[in-house]
């Protein structure tokens, strides 16, 4: 029978002890949540924003890539009913630097049937997350609520609420973004710089089809990524996401353009190969950084997401490796609850550090150097990189391993990016 915990005096609990507590309920501490009530763990799900702000179409207006490899953990969740025919697939990736005639070309077709992944608007993923919520057994949703502190005790962990509620539970998920307070309550330290880059996002019609390739353009500024959406009935290759790169200085100066300069900006890095373009909807900007935690968990505690890894946008992989860490670390408490153990121990935290220890190291170091060496128009760095991206692109057995890995399918890959259940193997 499961004892309650020591709590401070006054305190308000019911002295209930979940098996896992998530701070944080956006797309990555939402799934994760959503899987392990699914496969039976107790969950509480603590967020600061009230759950139906995020439905609303002007909340975000970015769009996510989503690898095929890290797709089947939605699948796994139950959300690709809702989200699959919300979403555009990746057929083909175009490469391109400002300017060259030498380019890479991607084509799902050297490597099989399937798409490389898909695009989906983040509130499409955010309904199909609180639908999915309001369902699950065994999850307790508390929002909105601020949480003021934390103690990582030894029987169970405590978070303190403003209001004076204590929750309690085997675990703490901080999955609280970069700016995550958990993570400095858990004492862990983080390392980090700002590019001087700012994303520019919105949405584009484009008055011919899309046919589901994504483009890469790389301008001095940074990269400019045009990424196939599904649009309207009857257009929906007439969509796509923009993730423009531009530098910090000139970034405000770009935001308050009206809408027809803001247009004509955007043609002369865009291109006419897609037509005439419409702005849809507002835009969006966002400082670029880099963020990595120094490690993934401390005692009855563990990182997910951007509180452990914040990465350049430059290869679309950010969401997708907040859901390898769910990925992992569900496939770990998962089979730690079915074999009786403390969710919150080392032995069972340290399966799960050390899973994400190399991935995350890697995408972190190479969205950096891609960044930095395509991010400049310095002559002897351009005819180098130029040179590379049409080696690889003559270079089939390269090229194809290339695209297994935007597929996320290389490497060690836990069960569910196999496309197997959350059930520990016989």
């Amino acid at each position: 029978m499961t004892q309650a915990a020591q709590l401070p005096s006054g305190s308000k609990s019911d002295g209930t002890i979940a098996d896992v507590l998530i701070v944080g309920g956006g797309l990555v501490g939402g799934t994760l949540a959503v899987l392990l009530a699914e496969a039976g763990l107790s969950v509480t799900l603590v967020d600061r924003a009230d759950p139906q702000a995020g439905l609303d179409a002007g909340f975000d207006g970015r769009a996510s890539a989503i690898a095929l490899a890290t797709h089947r953990v939605l699948v796994a969740a139950g959300l690709w009913d809702y989200l699959g025919p919300r979403s555009s697939p990746i057929r083909d990736i175009r490469v391109a630097d400002a300017g060259s005639l030498l380019f890479l070309h991607y084509d799902h077709r050297l490597v099989g049937d399937a798409p490389f992944g898909y695009m989906i608007e983040n509130r499409h993923l955010r309904r199909a997350l609180y639908e999915a919520q309001t369902a699950a057994a065994n999850l307790t949703v508390v929002a909105p609520a601020d949480p003021t502190a934390m103690d990582l005790g030894h029987g169970a962990a405590t978070l303190t609420l403003a209001d004076g509620r204590v929750l309690s539970a085997r675990l703490v998920v901080g999955a609280d973004g970069r700016g995550s307070r958990t993570r400095g309550w858990a004492g862990i330290r983080t390392t980090g710089w700002d590019y001087g880059q700012t994303g520019i996002v919105c949405t584009v019609d484009h008055e011919q089809p899309h046919g589901f390739v994504a483009h890469e353009h790389f301008l001095a500024a940074g990269p400019f990524a045009i990424l196939p959406i599904k649009g309207e009935p009857g257009r929906e290759e007439h969509q796509s996401s923009l993730v423009w790169t531009e530098r910090d200085a000139l970034a405000p100066a770009v935001m308050a353009l009206g809408d027809d300069d803001f247009l004509a900006e955007l043609a002369l890095r865009f291109g006419d190969f897609l037509g005439s373009l419409a702005l849809v909807g507002p835009r969006w900007s966002y400082p670029l950084s880099l963020l990595v935690a120094e490690r993934a968990t401390a005692p009855r505690f563990a990182l997910a997401g951007d509180a452990l890894h914040g990465m350049h946008p430059i290869a679309g992989q950010g969401l997708n490796m907040g859901l390898r860490d769910v990925a992992v670390l569900a496939e770990v408490l998962a089979d730690a609850k079915a074999l009786g153990l403390d969710l919150g121990s080392a032995a069972v935290l340290e399966d799960y550090e050390r899973g994400r220890r190399f991935d995350n190291s890697l995408m972190l170091g190479m969205t950096d150097a891609l960044n930095r060496l395509f991010s400049n128009a310095v002559p002897p760095l351009r005819l180098a990189r130029d040179l590379g991206l049409g080696t690889v692109n003559a270079l089939p057995e390269v090229k194809k391993y290339f695209m297994r890995h935007a597929m996320g399918e290389v490497g060690e890959l836990p069960r569910l990016m196999r496309g197997e259940t959350l059930s520990p193997p016989a």
